[in-house]
């Protein structure tokens, strides 16, 4: 066979596939390039987790750093995660609203999966057709306007014990300063205490029908396991971040498989024990139904859900949702603004002016007088603003990819809005880390959802549904403790020494005062 003939054959599929190859190369020149958020720089293996959690600063503050230097759309690695930092209203705007069916759906992680029993919950079911079922019936049966002021008499009592318990308590220590000459800082009473007692007293009463004292949870133990629960869930674990077969063996040898099946173990057995109570034979009915009593009755009538038959681990895990969303955000939320206001006496004087004019001759405030104290309403707003309790609204994941202010993101990013930061921008605010309740006098900006400088519940289809529920307390509680009492700083100390930083170090959902509140409270008379 002549050389000529051999060199054909041999040319021939590669003749053949040459238009393939000018048609592939053809497609992949015009392909659009993806154009990526900016990222600060990264390490081997870890990514930039040790930018995201440094020690001594809240992550909220850290990434707040970084958009500085980054911008308001910023990608970091967290480990393997790709994930998305958002810290202006337009970029919230774009994610929450113009691209929320795009990514409203939440990340796995082990805490989660275990203490939700594989994501059978609300707060952390990724988006489908159960979390749509299972919102519905909260909304409808849990959140409801009916239902929340079904429970108007128990968060009136619990305010009411908690104004008599600070009387008393200030009382009986003034009394004892009197009789040994002590200083009156003696008869200060620690708030930051007095507050968390209180949502848990009322949470407690109307979630499981049982009084915070009476509960197996009871003061240091009850704190612990609500601690470790957010650790838990918010906190770092190396199998969500590194190769399973890597992040496992880190978090056997670091102690934290130990710690999550103490703490899922804690939680899931007490709330059992809550629902064998209410099933017992002969169990004496309460004043009221009760949250687990509804859940019950849902379970037993299977109405309205579908396919899928719930069970007792689904009461469980909506459980879990009602007992940490409704315990330290209220409290912290009263708590700082009553830090505030003592750092402020003219406002506090305002606000007490207010209340007392409104209200008049009673002994508490009830829940019927709030509607007309506006200026209470703005310094809650205010006290939402300056210090969420959630100062990174609860993580998202993308399912499909989209743009953010023209930058493109993927699926399975996860996805972290910085609403303190948020709150903050000076675009938006003026003089953003001042305390100034009237920035909201004739405003119509608000935290339903619509506002995306004003997220303190989120927005879109995750969206906090106890809205209603939290600010009804909250005004409530301030109310009363503004009406109730004329407020002092303990002796010696001065408005600038009341310590206004946030507590640091492991994450949580939640982050309050770094230190407790005491002031000292003289009883106001009519």
């Amino acid at each position: 066979m002549a050389l000529n003939t051999v060199l054909q054959i041999l040319l021939l599929p590669f003749i053949l596939l040459l238009p393939l190859l000018l048609l592939l190369r053809k497609k992949l020149i015009n392909k659009p390039q993806k154009h990526f958020p900016p990222s600060p720089p990264k390490l081997p293996i870890i990514g930039n987790l040790h930018q995201f959690n440094q020690s001594g600063s809240s992550a909220h503050q850290n990434l707040w750093r970084l958009s500085k230097r980054y911008g308001p759309v910023m990608l970091l690695h967290l480990g393997r995660i790709p994930t998305l930092i958002i810290s202006s209203a337009e970029a919230a705007k774009q994610v929450m609203k113009d691209n929320d069916l795009h990514c409203c759906s939440r990340p796995a992680s082990t805490g989660s999966r275990k203490l939700t029993y594989n994501y059978i919950d609300m707060g952390f079911a990724p988006y489908g057709e159960y979390w749509r079922e299972i919102r519905k019936i909260c909304v409808l049966e849990l959140f409801s306007v009916k239902r929340v002021q079904s429970y108007r008499s128990i968060r009136e009592e619990e305010v009411e014990k908690m104004i008599k318990s600070i009387s008393d308590e200030s009382t009986s220590s003034s009394s004892s300063s009197s009789s040994s000459s002590s200083s009156s800082s003696s008869s200060s009473v620690d708030l930051t205490e007095k507050l968390f007692a209180l949502m848990g007293s009322i949470i407690f009463r109307i979630v499981f029908g049982t009084s915070f004292e009476g509960s197996d949870f009871e003061h240091e133990k009850f704190h612990q396991v609500l601690h470790d629960t957010e650790i838990m869930l918010a906190g770092f674990s190396a199998a969500d971040y590194f190769p399973s077969y890597i992040g496992n063996i880190i978090d056997r040898i670091s102690g934290k498989h130990k710690l999550f099946d103490r703490v899922s173990g804690e939680v899931h057995r007490f709330f059992q024990q809550v629902i064998d109570d209410h099933l017992k034979p002969g169990r004496t009915q309460q004043d009221h139904e009760d949250i687990v009593d509804v859940l019950l009755k849902i379970v037993r009538e299977q109405t309205g859900f579908g396919a899928a038959q719930l069970g007792h681990n689904n009461i469980k895990a909506v459980l879990l949702n009602l007992f940490l969303g409704g315990i330290d955000t209220g409290a912290i939320t009263m708590l700082w603004a009553m830090a505030e206001l003592a750092k402020k006496p003219r406002l506090m004087k305002k606000a007490q002016d207010e209340v007392r004019s409104c209200v008049g001759n009673k002994a508490n405030v009830s829940e019927t007088d709030i509607e007309q104290l506006q200026y209470l309403k703005m310094i809650v707003k205010e006290t939402l603003r300056l210090h969420p309790p959630a100062p990174l609204l609860l993580p998202r994941e993308t399912m499909s990819p989209f743009k953010v202010l023209g930058y493109d993101v993927e699926p399975n990013t996860l996805v972290l809005i910085n609403d303190w930061a948020i709150s903050r921008d000076p675009e938006f605010w003026k003089d953003p880390e001042e305390f100034i309740p009237e920035r909201f006098d004739d405003s119509s900006l608000d935290f339903k959802g619509q506002n995306f400088e004003f997220l303190p519940f989120g927005a879109g289809r995750r969206i906090c549904p106890g809205i209603y529920m939290a600010t009804t307390t909250v005004e409530l509680g301030l109310a009363n403790l503004l009406y109730c009492f004329d407020w002092k700083l303990p002796e010696g100390m001065k408005e600038e020494d009341i310590n206004m930083e946030e507590t640091t170090g492991a994450l949580a959902l939640t982050i309050s005062k770094k230190t407790a509140l005491n002031l000292v409270p003289v009883k106001f008379s009519c």
